[in-house]
């Protein structure tokens, strides 16, 4: 049992939900779009249970290896964790990462709604973008902009159009339209999770915003991306390019707009608090966003 728990330790819970519910949310919205709403039979339901087990797997996976290679950060940043206080070795957390690697795509390999392996190649690429956000030599998480990058491809756009392709295929605009607000999101809300680890980023020699460009502008760079990408709900409704409920998608849109505008005023009012609070309120609310807006899709594509 001791054990056990470590590996969720290292495996973080609380981070398995977002992705998730994200394939759920890419599912549903697949199911919805263009209003041709199939029978809800175990043929349907199989792939998106299977999706959304292999995305939270993926994630544990992700996880993990993050936190090897970001072994002497954690030291200082977080040295409660397995790794860092000593409670797992390394040879242990390389076996939980490459069986939750081999699982995660295992499970993406067995999702094939419309005869193909689409969520397969989806998930094959993500597992590269892993690896290199958190391993060298490419080791983007060190690399500026680029970590917002690799965090976004994946997190963002490819995981709502994984979800997508675990009921129809992704060869249609809409999911990766859907997909594009959402990694829009994350490039720049990505960063509000460094300022509180600028101490050991810094002796890591990892260049994040705001290591950077200082707390100040690092915030204000990021400001826009709480906004801009829900923009493009309305514009995707007008445009018909998004083809859910319109009025529950402007309602989402206008929703997520104000909600990013408060969060923007909690982000600029006083930048230093940033990088001086662990679990800055910010932080949530980017957590509860991406939420937000994922059961609002889902929603929006129901009824």
């Amino acid at each position: 049992m001791k054990k056990l728990k470590l590996y969720s330790e290292l495996a973080r819970p609380f981070t398995l939900l977002p992705p998730a519910l994200g394939v759920i949310s890419g599912a549903v919205s697949a199911w919805g779009a263009h209003q041709t709403k199939v029978p809800v039979t175990w043929a349907l339901v199989y792939p998106i249970l299977l999706g959304t087990a292999m995305a939270a797997v993926l994630n544990a996976a992700n996880n993990a290896i993050n936190q090897i290679y970001d072994l002497d950060i954690d030291k200082v940043n977080k040295p409660s964790r397995p790794l860092p206080s000593g409670r797992m070795s390394l040879s242990e957390a390389w076996t939980f990462t490459i069986i939750t690697f081999v699982i995660a795509n295992i499970l993406a390999f067995l999702v094939t709604p419309v005869g193909a392996h689409e969520c397969f190649w989806i998930v094959l690429f993500t597992t590269f973008m892993c690896w290199i956000y958190s391993a060298p030599p490419l080791w983007t998480k060190r690399r500026g902009i680029w970590a917002n990058i690799t965090i976004a491809i994946p997190r963002g756009i490819l995981l709502k159009v994984a979800g997508w392709s675990t009921v129809k295929t992704v060869m249609d605009a809409e999911p990766w339209y859907i997909g594009t607000i959402f990694g829009l999101f994350l490039l720049g809300a990505a960063s509000t999770k460094d300022f509180a680890d600028i101490e050991g980023d810094r002796a890591g020699g990892c260049h994040t915003l705001p290591i950077d460009y200082g707390v100040k502008m690092a915030t204000w760079i990021m400001a826009p991306f709480f906004v801009i990408p829900f923009i493009l709900i309305p514009v995707g409704v007008y445009a018909g390019i998004l083809t859910g409920n319109a009025l529950l998608l402007n309602l989402l849109g206008s929703v997520l707009i104000v909600y990013g505008c408060y969060t923007v005023w909690l982000l600029v009012r006083n930048p230093d608090e940033l990088a001086t609070t662990e679990n800055h309120p910010s932080w949530t609310h980017m957590y509860q966003m991406m939420m937000l807006a994922q059961i609002g899709f889902a929603l929006a594509y129901v009824f």
